[in-house]
């Protein structure tokens, strides 16, 4: 492994650095399949040829070409032109991109699992230089995938290339990753320990990894959880597909890439947990007649064309069980907006579904810099008992309350210009939460406050924290929605005064005989 000032560089910092070399010219957003197909051919191969000996070693050889005896142990099979030793030997050729891309195709063939889960032709068709190439395959060559199953080497750098990828394309591009935090502290809040989990934007999958994480921290079993999900964008679609299967995942993200609204893979579901981070304010998400009749809106208005995110809000509601609960990100708009959001808003407080809102720091998102909001809705609010892990909860009846949480003081640096959550950061958010759901709790200034449903009424259903929470060491109580509105309307001002300016200063030139 290399070393840089004499410290010991993690595996994942070696490979980006060795990967960037090769980049060129490629843009991010196509360069990220490239490098990630080829881990994932790493993984597989290395997968495949540790079940091929232990096959051996059985005296079971006869057996050693037949798929069935792969894929019942959740080992994809390859053929000989797939395996990464195949490839290593002719990675010199002028042709490695080509057999690279036919290697992809062949075991994405050759494994149902994987339907459109992999790279099409992108090594051939991006005319990557060859040498730089078979240096990066080098690179990888020295990563042994499976020598320590309980360090999740690939899951680890898979990971990592997510991040990096996405603060490369930046604002605009990065939508298919939410910050490993964010996605923590979703996991943490919501405890998806058993049950269905459904995701109707899940990017490249991180929400379901962290969901199986959040199970195996609490000695729970992956089997007792199914996973579905929906993803629009056919690259991203792989990339999820790709992020299920290197950590042997199983999970259904419908038959191909499609709009939720549009083409919804999963009609009829019911989840016991949601997590979704769906895009923030889309515009013209439904035709003008499109979608009216959605059985989704049943009991509510239907959203407003203009932004979809309660087209995305009231998706989840209708798929959440009698019991399921919903964590989501949206932008803070969506607490206080006029109109039909507002209808949708006052329905779904009246209907007790709002139990939490959590308004986040800025700059946690590498797509944008705007504070957004963590939203819990839960369908079951009266008292019950639920067990997770070791622990049994006695629950108490919270639908006549809502929890504000304000975090915008929280939060450590990284990457120079973003904030993440630390363990320490997450403990106190859920450890509030969850107290908070067993027994009255102290409402404490700048941080938290229960709201009965009688404040929010007169408040006009606003869902905006500040408005309930103390703020102590600040001149004034600020409403953030207000604020905005008055900070639009000073700039409207201003560059109405600039445009006049212009006007009056063309006319001195003009009266003075010049022309401009």
């Amino acid at each position: 492994m290399a070393k840089k000032n004499g410290n010991e560089k993690a595996i994942e910092v070696t490979l980006w650095e060795a990967a960037n070399k090769l980049r060129g010219s490629v843009e991010p957003a196509e360069y990220k399949h490239v490098v990630l197909g080829l881990i994932f051919l790493k993984f597989a191969s290395d997968k495949f040829e540790e079940h091929r000996a232990k096959l051996i070693a059985e005296g079971k050889a006869k057996y050693i070409e037949m798929a069935d005896f792969y894929n019942m142990n959740n080992v994809f099979f390859l053929e000989e032109s797939s395996r990464w030793s195949y490839l290593i030997k002719k990675s010199k050729q002028n042709d490695i991109a080509l057999l690279i891309d036919t290697a992809l195709h062949t075991i994405e063939k050759n494994n149902k699992a994987l339907k459109g889960a992999l790279p099409d032709n992108y090594f051939s068709r991006l005319g990557l230089d060859v040498t730089k190439l078979s240096s990066l395959l080098d690179t990888i060559n020295d990563i042994d995938t499976t020598k320590d199953p309980k360090q999740d080497v690939v899951g680890k750098v898979y990971e990592y290339f997510l991040s990096k990828f996405a603060l490369a394309e930046g604002k605009g591009k990065g939508e298919f990753y939410t910050p490993k935090s964010i996605v923590n502290l979703i996991a943490e809040m919501i405890e998806p320990y058993k049950g269905i989990i459904y995701d109707p934007a899940c990017g490249s999958g991180g929400m379901f990894v962290q969901s199986i994480k959040f199970i195996e921290a609490h000695h729970g079993n992956q089997k007792e959880v199914s996973i579905y999900g929906q993803e629009y964008t056919n690259t991203t679609y792989k990339l999820a597909k790709m992020n299920l299967a290197i950590r042997g995942i199983s999970g259904n993200l419908g038959e191909k890439a499609a709009n939720t609204f549009a083409d919804d893979q999963h009609k009829d579901l019911k989840a016991d947990y949601i997590m979704a981070n769906p895009p923030f304010n889309q515009k013209d998400w439904r035709g003008a007649t499109e979608l009216m009749d959605d059985p989704r809106w049943q009991g509510y208005d239907v959203p407003p064309k203009s932004n979809a995110n309660y087209g995305w809000i009231l998706n989840m509601v209708s798929k959440l069980s009698d019991n399921g609960v919903a964590g989501f990100i949206l932008a803070n708009g969506a607490l206080s907006g006029g109109g039909e959001e507002y209808k949708i808003r006052r329905k779904l407080i009246e209907n007790n579904l709002v139990e939490a809102i959590l308004v986040l720091p800025q700059d946690m998102f590498y797509t944008t810099n705007i504070s957004v909001t963590l939203w819990i809705l839960n369908k079951n609010k009266k008292p019950h008992t639920k067990k997770v892990g070791d622990d049994t909860r006695n629950y108490r009846d919270r639908s006549t309350e809502i929890l504000f949480m304000d975090l915008r003081q929280m939060g450590i640096p990284f990457e120079k210009k973003y904030i993440q959550f630390s363990e320490e950061d997450i403990s106190k958010i859920t450890g509030t939460y969850h107290q908070w759901q067993t027994k009255e709790i102290e409402n404490i200034p700048e941080f938290c406050y229960s709201a009965k449903i009688e404040e929010i009424e007169k408040k006009d259903f606003s869902l905006v924290p500040s408005k309930y929470i103390e703020f102590v060491n600040r001149d004034e109580n600020i409403d953030f929605d207000e604020k905005m509105q008055t900070l639009k309307n000073e700039f409207a001002e201003l560059i109405k005064a600039e445009e006049q300016s212009k006007k009056d200063l063309l006319k001195v030139f003009k009266e003075l005989g010049y022309e401009i």
